[in-house]
């Protein structure tokens, strides 16, 4: 069984130069490294009047580009548990001595007055970001937001009439296409390279979370460490994607490169400087990829499309009439042929929105017009404030599904997914424990728990059950 390499697990380091130079690392066939560059590409091959074909011109693309993209450098006097055994047991760093550990990156300014789009893995947890242009100037940013499912932060610096980039239609971004990847990951002015588009919506596992959005676009420029968070742009110097991650077997670049596309950037940057976080729609199903294999076991005669696995009781597919083993196969009148490609769709567009689904059932097409949701169930926007209890409890919560419903014996129930710390780590409860009731009041939804806890002191019993069936009762304390 292959060993995967220490690298991926520092990805969320992102672009970590300052800190040691690398060493060598384990073979493995696919290292993903949250280490990203770039890749130039730019006009289409133009012919001189002799007939001979001359090579793409870049310059007009790079000047645009080049002032837009910004180094940063974050630090941090302590970085989590996978951060400190990564660093502390390859380089043999010390941060005993209360020394802050650094780190870089890059950044793209999107708007005139000092918006700055990264990735996510370059500014989480930082204490101090400091960004500095391409003229040299340097600034102090302050993180606005940040989104770990698509792996993009926002942070802004004071200022006016800052060089910026537009977003493009990442859509349209074509396999075979010239593109240029800018970044500036050693202070020194921003860098391009060259490349072309190798391939859309690639998942590359790296982001690691339920919920993710990983549809990268694919490119074969050269890619080093410090790139992450830097700008894909195509010939006319508009964005095109973030760029996030390199294959590498050594933390270098080995011929492979994945941006976030502009598209679910853009709708992440827009909900961050108007809500405050980030609006997910659902459509209420698990999707499959209908591989060559799946299609045996399942008994289809079809490789194209994306699988109904489950369906959620109230989520808007199961209310429009779709059932377990449908067939998406258009979204808005988008081809989706991929889990990938569905989530890219879907990821940009907010709940309370509807989008048009074309899915296959026994041979024959059919429509449905779904309004999506959000986590909740609803079709609301959520408010940053209604996220204050996910972060007071540290966990995210999700309802329980339809066969966990069957298996426990319940109505209803909340289950606690992904446990960081907060009241509930500290009260003993462990992932997957499924709340059914907080102060001895039954819990529906993730929406009951915050009427429950809004403007509670003290302490709160908390009741529930795990997978196995055991039931238990905690004390949560809110301290005043």
């Amino acid at each position: 069984m292959k060993k995967v390499l220490l690298l991926v697990l520092s990805a969320i380091g992102g672009g970590i130069i300052a800190l040691a130079s690398f060493k060598a690392m384990e073979k493995s066939n696919h290292n993903l490294s949250l280490y990203s560059g770039a890749s130039l590409p730019v006009q289409q091959t133009s012919y001189s009047a002799g007939g001979m074909a001359s090579g793409p011109d870049f310059v007009d693309a790079a000047s645009k580009s080049v002032h837009a993209v910004v180094h940063i450098k974050t630090e941090y006097q302590q970085k989590n548990v996978t951060y400190d055994n990564f660093f502390n047991n390859l380089f043999g760093y010390d941060n005993r001595g209360g020394r802050p550990y650094v780190a870089t990156g890059s950044g793209v300014i999107v708007t005139t007055d000092g918006y700055i789009v990264t990735n996510n893995h370059v500014v989480q947890d930082a204490d101090y970001i400091e960004v500095t242009l391409n003229d040299k100037r340097s600034f102090e940013a302050k993180i606005v937001g940040t989104d770990p499912s698509t792996d993009i932060a926002l942070i802004k610096v004071t200022g006016q009439e800052f060089p910026f980039l537009t977003f493009a239609n990442s859509d349209n971004v074509k396999v075979g296409e010239w593109v240029l990847a800018v970044g500036n990951p050693f202070n020194l002015t921003s860098t391009v390279t060259a490349g072309i588009v190798s391939a859309k919506a690639r998942n590359i596992n790296i982001l690691g979370k339920e919920n993710s959005i990983e549809s990268f676009i694919q490119t074969d420029a050269v890619v080093n460490p410090g790139n992450s968070g830097g700008a894909l742009v195509n010939t006319l110097g508009d964005l095109i994607g973030i760029n996030a991650a390199i294959a590498s077997n050594t933390g270098s670049y080995t011929g492979y490169s994945f941006a976030i596309p502009s598209n679910i950037a853009k709708k992440v940057v827009e909900d961050l400087m108007q809500y405050g976080n980030v609006q997910r729609g659902f459509i209420g199903v698990t999707p499959a990829d209908i591989t060559a294999e799946f299609a045996r076991e399942q008994g289809l005669d079809v490789t194209k499309g994306v699988y109904v696995y489950t369906i959620s009781d109230n989520g808007s597919a199961n209310q429009a009439g779709m059932l377990k083993g449908d067939i998406i196969t258009s979204i808005n009148d988008q081809p989706v042929n991929s889990v990938s490609e569905m989530l890219e769709v879907i990821g940009q567009h907010r709940p309370g929105e509807t989008v048009k689904v074309i899915y296959a059932r026994d041979g024959k097409d059919r429509t449905a017009n779904l309004v999506l949701k959000n986590k909740e169930g609803t079709t609301g926007i959520v408010k940053k404030d209604d996220i204050n209890v996910n972060e007071l409890l540290g966990a995210n919560l999700t309802p329980i599904t339809k066969e966990e419903k069957a298996w426990l014996r319940l109505d209803c129930g909340v289950k606690v997914k992904e446990l960081k710390e907060g009241l509930l780590a500290t009260a003993g409860i462990r992932e997957n424990f499924v709340i059914t009731s907080m102060d001895k009041r039954v819990v529906k939804s993730q929406t009951d728990i915050e009427t429950i806890l809004t403007n509670k002191k003290g302490g709160v019993l908390v009741e529930g059950i795990y997978p196995n069936r055991m039931r238990a009762w905690y004390l949560v304390v809110i301290k005043e």
